[in-house]
């Protein structure tokens, strides 16, 4: 019992001076809004509690409407006020612009490849550009209005079958197969889904797996350390989920 209390001792001592180095070479070289002192290793963690955006309203009270968080390794910098987030948002816009990639989205590298991921750079306009004069400017949403249309008129004709017959209809998985179906011939010209099919849509399957996956609190986004390890194993699902089921549409 007592070598476990002396491993374990060593190890908070350990953890506590790591946390003092951090903080003495980090300080003077950024100039963070304040906040409240982190905890050694979890940082302001404790703080969110279960419903993270009324215990972050509550810290503002104390710390004012900008405000620095320490969660975990990352530091976090919260705005609650509208007229600071539009000068971040507007104003400083490409300063702020490029986003978190969670790591359960790292899987398989798309990130590197996405519009809604990647950073401002050469790669990111390139993206951008081919996007908004191929697929999204108004002559081409007009010129694909009559594909749109169709789908509305097939999923009205899939209803209105159901009804003749009494059947029960699933509301979500048609409503998802006409969603489907209307990005994808937006993008392709293409269905990727039957309509009138009744089999199970394993696209929606993964995608809601995905979802799943990247909506829980993942110990590695907040401790990059933990990235080889993966502890709950997050990541590994997220690999199965951006795997071959989904290349196979």
């Amino acid at each position: 019992m007592d070598y476990y209390t002396l491993v374990f001792g060593s190890i908070l001592v350990l953890a506590i001076l790591c946390n003092i180095i951090a903080k003495i070479c980090s300080k003077g070289s950024k100039k963070l809004p304040p906040g409240p002192s982190p905890w050694p290793i979890i940082g302001n963690l404790h703080l969110l509690g279960a419903k993270p955006h009324i215990s972050l309203a509550n810290l503002a009270k104390n710390y004012g409407p900008i405000m620095s968080l320490k969660l975990g390794q990352i530091t976090t910098v919260v705005i609650s006020s509208s007229t600071i987030a539009k000068q971040v948002l507007k104003t400083q816009d490409q300063a702020f612009s490029s986003r978190f990639v969670p790591n359960a989205l790292q899987a398989h590298n798309h990130y590197k490849f996405s519009v809604g991921w990647l950073p401002v750079c050469p790669q990111w306009r390139t993206l951008r550009r081919i996007l908004n004069i191929n697929i999204f400017s108004p002559n081409r949403l007009d010129a694909n209005q009559h594909l749109r249309s169709q789908k509305v008129k097939e999923l009205i004709a899939y209803c209105d079958k159901f009804s003749q017959q009494g059947e029960a209809l699933d509301v979500g998985q048609v409503a998802f197969k006409t969603n489907l179906n209307l990005l994808s011939n937006t993008l392709f010209s293409k269905d990727l889904a039957d309509p009138f099919s009744d089999s199970k849509v394993e696209l929606k399957e993964v995608i809601w797996g995905v979802m799943a996956e990247v909506g829980k609190p993942n110990l590695v986004d907040f401790f990059p350390i933990l990235e080889k390890i993966d502890l709950q194993g997050i990541r590994r699902r997220a690999i199965i989920h951006f795997g071959p089921i989904w290349w196979g549409y």
